[in-house]
């Protein structure tokens, strides 16, 4: 784009403007400038925990859950199961306006293990509930690819309709064999038709990857980007792996520390950027990197810094190599 203007001078001049394919100026198909043209004011989301739990930790399919899991990392002080989904609402108003005086509306955002894992009524009950709140414009819903159904994403679609529905799924990663290994108990291959359901209905689809796997070598967790790009997403939260305290994932990493690529700081950093070059643009990315208080941490982490600070080094590191999301999607 060519952008014609006149100096202080009065010296006419004329400098090129990058034009990215999401319609901003900035180097990656950023949340929350699309957050911005979505709903023109700041919205926030409020984190619920309405006592939902997996089929690999009730025993359906297997127990104990997903290896790396602890919820009590990352859950908000006002989350929690014991409190009717009405109060956490209304105490995670008060907790956010603190920060975020500005925002105006709010998300609800079911995150705390499979949100969509309960009959269709009791799942209606609960999402027509918080969406009867004052201010509340959607929900987010955080769950697995082999918890829904035809019946689910239809009655999501009719929402998605009157209200912002999202419906994010934890993919981790497309390789079984991790999958296996971390006890997922389910296939990349169930992902994949989830997704597609899901997309197909015109419902915004999010997913969730994880980088620092066991067993997963560098180049096998770059490379997964090939697979990825063919989905039909509309976001995507990535995760650098933080091994954290009370999980079966921690009593393995001190076994075997050496099955554990865990990242650097500085390593990550120049991962994401090498792995953001080759990502579908159409993509929102929603996070760069997951944020565990240091003392949930069994391994070392890095230290106390933010996401908001991963952010600005990432678009810093972006301008420096003259790079951006999706420059050579296709070079591999």
């Amino acid at each position: 784009m060519i952008v014609q203007g006149h100096s202080s001078g009065g010296v006419a001049f004329i400098c090129l403007q990058m034009s990215y394919p999401w319609g901003h100026n900035r180097r990656f198909n950023s949340y929350s400038e699309y957050f911005k043209k979505e709903f023109g004011h700041r919205v926030q989301k409020i984190t619920v925990d309405t006592g939902f739990t997996c089929p690999n930790r009730d025993g359906t399919l297997a127990r104990g859950g997903c290896t790396y899991c602890n919820n009590k990392a990352f859950n908000p002080s006002y989350c929690h199961p014991g409190k009717p989904l009405t109060q956490q609402i209304a105490e995670g108003k008060e907790f956010h306006l603190k920060r975020y005086r500005r925002a105006k509306n709010y998300l609800i955002y079911f995150q705390p293990y499979s949100n969509t894992y309960a009959p269709l009524p009791k799942l209606k009950d609960l999402y027509e509930t918080a969406l009867a709140q004052e201010g509340v414009v959607g929900l987010v819903i955080g769950t697995r690819p082999d918890v829904v159904d035809n019946e689910k994403l239809d009655y999501l679609k009719e929402l998605s309709e009157r209200y912002y529905i999202a419906v994010e799924y934890g993919v981790e990663t497309v390789y079984n064999k991790t999958l296996d290994r971390i006890n997922r108990q389910h296939t990349f291959e169930q992902s994949v038709e989830a997704i597609e359901a899901t997309a197909k209905r015109g419902i915004h689809t999010g997913a969730h990857f994880i980088f620092g796997l066991p067993g997963e070598t560098r180049e096998m967790m770059f490379r997964s980007v090939e697979r990825i790009n063919k989905l039909p997403l509309s976001s995507v939260k990535f995760h650098q792996l933080q091994i954290v305290k009370g999980t079966a994932m921690a009593k393995d990493y001190l076994k075997n520390p050496q099955d554990y690529p865990l990242f650097g700081y500085e390593e990550y950093l120049d991962f994401i950027i090498r792995f953001i070059e080759h990502l579908n643009p159409d993509f929102i990315i929603e996070r760069f990197a997951g944020e565990v208080p240091p003392r949930f941490l069994v391994s070392e982490g890095w230290g106390e810094i933010r996401n908001d600070q991963i952010n600005v080094q990432i678009e810093k590191l972006l301008e420096e190599r003259d790079t951006w999301q999706g420059r050579v999607m296709w070079g591999f």
